[in-house]
């Protein structure tokens, strides 16, 4: 499911309201959240830069977490939607397949995303924080 969103607030979007995208059913369920929220200030998508070094080619490259949020509190937090599967180390099959080998590429190049930001966050003072179905839904 992609689409793009239209906020109800868009005085709260940080970036061009104009040209919000939404990659997920569950993207587009934390944008409405966001953008009604009376606790939250200002929200993006995709409006944060993080460098990251790649496991597999160790070179540099750019991540680009799912949100910003900023709270009426003054917290400022990077958030990724990930499914949870995703968040955990694969467990090794029997026999390798190139599915798993994938799945292990995967969970380390986010790793390695999710560690840049993490360390971006704290030189800024700011959270970051990966939100699964378990967050976004309490399953």
């Amino acid at each position: 499911m992609q689409g793009k969103f239209k906020p109800k607030n868009p005085s709260k979007y940080i970036g061009n309201p104009t040209e919000i995208i939404y990659r997920s059913s569950w993207e587009l369920h934390m944008m409405m959240f966001f953008d009604t929220n009376s606790e939250i200030v200002g929200w993006g998508s995709e409006e944060v830069v993080v460098p990251y070094k790649s496991p597999l080619d160790g070179r540099v490259h750019r991540y680009f977490p799912d949100m910003i949020v900023k709270k009426t509190n003054g917290d400022v937090i990077l958030v990724e939607i990930k499914p949870y599967q995703q968040t955990q180390q694969p467990k090794p099959p029997k026999k390798q397949t190139r599915g798993y080998i994938n799945e292990v590429t995967t969970y380390l190049v986010n790793r390695a995303k999710w560690e840049a930001a993490d360390k971006f966050c704290k030189t800024k003072g700011w959270k970051f924080q990966i939100m699964t179905e378990k967050q976004i839904y309490g399953k």
